[in-house]
């Protein structure tokens, strides 16, 4: 049995846990459970610490289980969100629970024969045919509205600055939370909740549940909320969240979010959100701090979490897909990229659109650069450029009696325009 408790405090992934824990975990194979909200049909990264939470449980011996909130999705928690969440209708709740399971399956062995095999675990299907009546008679009476009204995440909502106060549905949450717990106690022997620290109030009133009801010993463990050194919120760009769905986030703008990270994030980030070992983190940030301009920490960060949500060659691509920007790339190169990626390697550049037949015809290259795209204000602009030797047409050089034609477009629809190192266009056929 490997030390989980010794695990994560080292890679700065506790923040809180009930006295007796790691005592508990020593003992015998346990089983953990980490809630998930199904609002989306994929993760994104803010979900991440809790799954890597599940991952080294498993890896210590112990067997972790994945409970998709099917029916605490549709009701919304107090824990520092000012909104209730929408309510979801039972095909999308099954279509989301489908593809995080998919997701999961990536960091978890749901499927072999191991007595510490995943599951993945839904509240909806317990909670579904349990009346208000039976609710309240069997749960209810076990926990007074003082002990609810003392947990921070409700005194929050209820405080003077919230101006909404909290409706009776969201207020029940943590009795519907903490039954969950009481639940998987029953019938899974589970005896541990991991969550965020914001969910310290709500995973111990499953534990007082399972001490008044089930006359049990349980568990609760929380991990710190993940910050950037910048104040600024982590897992979100400028685009909103960072996915684990290629199709929401390409593996290129995945890769880009770590490797961007700050020197002082970066050194905490590696610790979490990979599974590199203790000497090999600490080699590799004495290396950083010898040279920091390389970025060692946040290179191998970026390649770590890229390979481990989507692949070996999703990580190739997006580092050729990172060099098209620096330099070092040719007209082949370009060729390569996927459209998404290409349209998020140049976001933000200037467009204009030609048509399909225009091109198919052939245009020559000062009409491109002027009168079709607006790249430059006039041909003589566009001729002093090209007799300059400055312009590139998808990374090569091209002179004035260059034509623009179909062989030239990347994906069948896309042209890229350059004059010296750093004006890019594209151009888009319609």
């Amino acid at each position: 049995m490997k030390n989980f408790i010794e695990e994560v405090t080292w890679r700065g992934m506790l923040h809180d846990v009930m006295p007796g824990t790691e005592e508990h975990l020593m003992e015998q194979m346990r089983v953990a459970y980490v809630g998930i909200d199904p609002t989306a049909d994929s993760l994104h990264i803010g979900h991440l610490v809790g799954v890597m939470l599940l991952k080294h449980f498993q890896l210590s011996g112990h067997k972790p289980l994945a409970l998709v909130g099917g029916a605490t999705g549709m009701i919304g928690d107090p824990s520092g969100k000012s909104n209730e969440r929408n309510l979801l209708d039972e095909p999308t709740l099954r279509h989301n629970q489908e593809a995080i399971r998919a997701q999961l399956s990536r960091f978890l062995d749901f499927t072999s024969d191991a007595p510490n095999a995943a599951e993945l675990v839904n509240n909806y299907d317990w909670m579904k045919n349990f009346s208000f009546l039976e609710f309240i008679r069997d749960i209810g009476k076990h926990i007074t509205v003082n002990y609810m009204m003392s947990k921070d995440s409700v005194k929050k909502r209820l405080s003077s600055e919230s101006a909404e106060g909290m409706s009776f549905t969201e207020f029940t949450y943590q009795m519907v939370q903490g039954y969950d717990f009481l639940h998987l106690f029953k019938t899974k022997s589970c005896t541990l909740q991991m969550g965020g620290s914001d969910q310290w109030g709500n995973i111990t009133t499953g534990t007082e549940l399972v001490r008044r009801i089930a006359g049990g010993k349980a568990y609760a463990l929380t991990c710190p909320l993940i910050t950037k050194a910048d104040g600024t919120k982590f897992g979100k760009s400028e685009g909103g969240n960072i996915w684990l769905d290629a199709a929401r986030t390409s593996p290129y703008k995945f890769y880009q979010y770590w490797l961007n990270t700050s020197d002082v994030d970066a050194e905490k980030y590696i610790k979490i959100f990979t599974f590199l070992s203790k000497e090999e983190i600490t080699e590799l940030t004495e290396k950083h701090s010898e040279t920091p301009h390389l970025r060692l920490l946040q290179k191998r960060l970026a390649e770590e979490t890229t390979v481990m949500v989507h692949s070996q060659v999703d990580l190739e691509n997006a580092i050729k897909a990172s060099n098209i920007l620096f330099g070092n790339s040719t007209s082949d190169d370009l060729k390569q990229l996927d459209e998404a990626t290409f349209l998020d390697v140049f976001e933000g550049v200037p467009q204009a659109e030609i048509a399909r037949n225009e091109i198919e015809s052939g245009i020559d290259i000062i009409a491109v650069l002027n009168e079709k795209t607006g790249f430059f204000k006039s041909n003589g602009e566009a001729r002093r450029a090209l007799t300059a030797n400055s312009i590139s047409v998808n990374r090569e050089k091209v002179k004035e009696d260059f034509a623009l034609s179909t062989k030239d477009l990347i994906n069948s629809q896309f042209v890229l325009l350059q004059s010296g190192k750093k004006n890019y266009f594209v151009v888009r056929v319609v």
